[in-house]
């Protein structure tokens, strides 16, 4: 067990249930690094996670408060908690499945909202915890269970999604970007409003078995890589390029919105109190 694992983790929950290669394990690791040059404590976060291979493979993993939601949830959840505890960090780990599929409706508002809250959004381009059927951010014309003759509908990135909505930080990075991947989440933890963090990572059960026709991890990641760069081994261009990087940076630029409900409802509290104190004084005179 490394020392960020035996800090952050519970012990009963490692190793990781993960299939053989999988990178959900590798940016929960990301993730702790960033949590602990921070310096936060298990009590100064909360984490929370979704359905699917993402929810599965990281719920009740952090030694702290956690919380697993329903598939798509994991928002309308975070959202009573930072109302009731304000003070804490809200993790809130998911797929894109929960991201960007079921869950879209929750995260486009909590984004409006500028809710204070960091989402990571691991992103294995499909619903591989059953069977390796195609999502919303599968490739077009890439192989799945469900689209075998290639993936016909054009994915959407969430980022462009959340920033149109109204997020004051939104990045993307993938799994072979290790050092730049720990220093985005570090600013998007300290973003006093809603943060957005989409990690693009290999499957190799599913996404790599039907799409790339492999399982082996180096290979997987190695096209994981090539379309970070834009470019394969041998020089030629690759059919596609991700733009990773922070893609919108208005950190702290406008109220978070547990902030503006408790300042309303100090405002509505102290009005009633003068109207009470009016009525008050107006009958004993």
């Amino acid at each position: 067990m490394n020392k960020l694992a035996a800090k952050y983790l519970r012990p009963s929950q490692i190793p990781t249930k993960a299939c053989h290669g999988c990178g959900i394990g590798m940016i929960e690791n990301w993730l702790l690094q960033a949590i602990d040059e921070l310096g936060f404590d298990q009590d100064d976060v909360v984490f929370g996670t979704g359905i699917g291979c993402v929810g599965r493979q990281t719920f009740a993993t952090w030694g702290g408060d956690n919380f697993g939601a329903t598939h798509g949830r994991a928002l309308a959840v975070a959202t009573g908690l930072k109302l009731a505890q304000p003070d804490k960090k809200y993790l809130i780990v998911v797929g894109d499945g929960d991201a960007a599929s079921i869950g879209t409706s929750h995260l486009i508002h909590a984004a409006r909202r500028n809710l204070g809250v960091t989402v990571i959004c691991e992103d294995n381009m499909g619903y591989e915890s059953t069977g390796g059927q195609f999502s919303p951010t599968t490739p077009s014309g890439y192989v799945t269970n469900s689209s075998p003759y290639g993936m016909v509908e054009p994915p959407f990135d969430p980022c462009d999604v959340v920033k149109a909505a109204g997020a004051t930080f939104v990045a993307e990075t993938t799994a072979t970007q290790w050092h730049q991947t720990v220093k985005i989440v570090k600013k998007a933890l300290q973003n006093d409003g809603f943060s957005f963090v989409h990690v693009r990572f290999p499957c190799n059960e599913n996404f790599g078995a039907y799409a790339l026709g492999t399982r082996d991890t180096l290979k997987n990641l190695e096209w994981i890589y090539e379309h970070t760069q834009g470019r394969k081994a041998d020089g030629s261009p690759a059919d596609f390029t991700w733009e990773t990087g922070i893609k919108h940076d208005a950190s702290n630029s406008r109220p978070e919105f547990s902030k503006l409900l408790r300042d309303l409802n100090e405002r509505v509290r102290a009005d009633l109190a003068a109207k009470a104190a009016a009525t008050t004084a107006k009958s004993s005179s």
